[in-house]
């Protein structure tokens, strides 16, 4: 099989999602002092994006930096049900190095939250034994708009996304690259490289409270056709810091 692999020079969609992608390296500092960054690889479009869009502007327009790939696979686990040799090959292709750790969710206790803490505990113990203090996210702008009316139905707090996220308790910061990006630039990208077929198996994730909420803005879209761009622009503009102090 052909690795789906996305290298410049761009189409006209893959110039305007770099660009995007390096207006948020570029106005919220993510590459600061960063020699050595990690990469939260799930095998998913969005991921992958990320990891093409990254090895390429290394060096261009920024200063060099080496990339290490984190993979967390599991019986059940958040993400694209992609093989360890698919991402493996990928990898090697890009001369990435990759490192895989394992989770232990079962389908009878599977939960996103449960989940979603153990991965992300997996993922900075393996790039913190790899000295990688920064990880990347593939975390696009419907994932922040949806984080944001979410947080202010349950918690009565306007918070979305940060693009970067100081991680205290673990010794690493989070950064989101792709918090511009809308999601179908993502997935036209995707499908123009050949990745667009794998999508996330999760048996949870499905029908979780995040599908709900991006059902929820496709139909006031029909009312309201700016409302992903209005709530990203509000959440940059408006939305709490709150994270930043408690992590």
């Amino acid at each position: 099989m052909e690795l789906p692999i996305a290298t410049p020079p761009w189409t006209a969609l893959g110039r305007r999602i770099e660009s995007m992608c390096r207006k948020a390296l570029y106005e919220f500092s993510l590459l600061e002092n960063v020699d050595k960054l990690g990469i939260a690889l799930s095998g998913g479009k969005d991921s992958l994006s990320l990891l093409y869009l990254l090895k390429a502007v290394s060096g261009r327009g920024f200063p060099n930096f080496s990339i290490h790939a984190f993979h967390v696979s599991g019986e059940f686990s958040c993400g694209a049900g992609v093989t360890e040799g698919f991402l493996q090959a990928i990898c090697r292709k890009l001369d990435i190095p990759l490192s895989i750790r394992q989770s232990s969710q079962k389908r009878e206790t599977l939960e996103c939250y449960s989940c979603s803490r153990e991965r992300r505990r997996l993922l900075f113990e393996a790039a913190k034994q790899e000295g990688v203090h920064t990880i990347a996210f593939g975390h696009h702008r419907e994932d922040s708009i949806q984080t944001l009316l979410m947080n202010l139905f349950h918690k009565a707090e306007f918070a979305a996304n940060l693009p970067k996220v100081p991680m205290h308790d673990y010794g690493v910061t989070i950064i989101r690259p792709l918090i511009y990006v809308p999601e179908a630039d993502l997935k036209e990208f995707a499908k123009l490289y050949g990745f667009a077929r794998i999508t996330c198996q999760c048996p949870v994730g499905q029908n979780s409270l995040r599908r709900q909420t991006e059902r929820w803005i496709a139909e006031l879209e029909q009312t309201y056709p700016n409302i992903r761009e209005n709530l990203s622009q509000a959440s940059f503009q408006y939305a709490s810091d709150k994270a930043l102090r408690k992590n």
